[in-house]
């Protein structure tokens, strides 16, 4: 049988179900870690290692959590702020021109792709950081803009603008990826 997030929620707090914990995470693992890729640069490693550790967190403030929000939120919350408290200790740069040579060995399909997913990447990158998180967490993980405010412990309003501001600089950023589609 499959229990609803308040369900297993209680199960744990009140009975110290752990299979009923292992199941959160299996709801969540997948979707959580995605999110921490973007949020980490591509990183894998990283996203995996953060993910882990806001499981971990998430269990043992269990029995603190209110239920004001989701516990997908409230883990996202958790996890969200564990990747700022680790970009602000660290801040690794890419050698981007050892990723654009590995990524010139692919094949010529593939490298069709990797140049979309570069342009799109690209101009993310043009964004500001609080526009990306956004982006990422209304656009891609389907939050609700109450949630990624939540989220990002920031005003309703400001969550909103830096959502519709990213889309406008998005669309003239790419503007020219998408004349290219239509035409060719």
């Amino acid at each position: 049988m499959d229990l609803n997030d308040e369900d297993l929620i209680r199960r744990i707090v009140d009975d110290g179900d752990q299979r009923a914990y292992a199941q959160l995470v299996r709801r969540y693992q997948s979707q959580l870690r995605f999110s921490l890729r973007q949020l980490c640069g591509g990183d894998q490693g990283l996203a995996d290692d953060m993910a882990q550790e806001a499981f971990i967190k998430a269990y043992k403030a269990l029995p603190a959590f209110r239920g004001d929000a989701r516990f997908s939120t409230w883990l996202y919350r958790i996890a969200y702020n564990l990747v700022m408290s680790h970009k602000r200790k660290k801040a690794p740069d890419v050698d981007q021109e050892a990723v654009d040579r590995a990524r010139a060995e692919e094949s010529v399909e593939e490298a069709q792709q990797l140049g979309m997913a570069r342009d799109l990447d690209s101009a993310m990158k043009e964004l500001s950081e609080a526009q990306r998180q956004a982006v990422h967490l209304c656009m891609q993980r389907g939050f609700s803009h109450e949630e990624a405010a939540s989220i990002m412990k920031l005003p309703l309003g400001t969550v909103k603008s830096h959502v519709n501001r990213a889309r406008a600089k998005l669309q003239t950023l790419l503007q020219a990826w998408r004349e290219e589609v239509v035409s060719g």
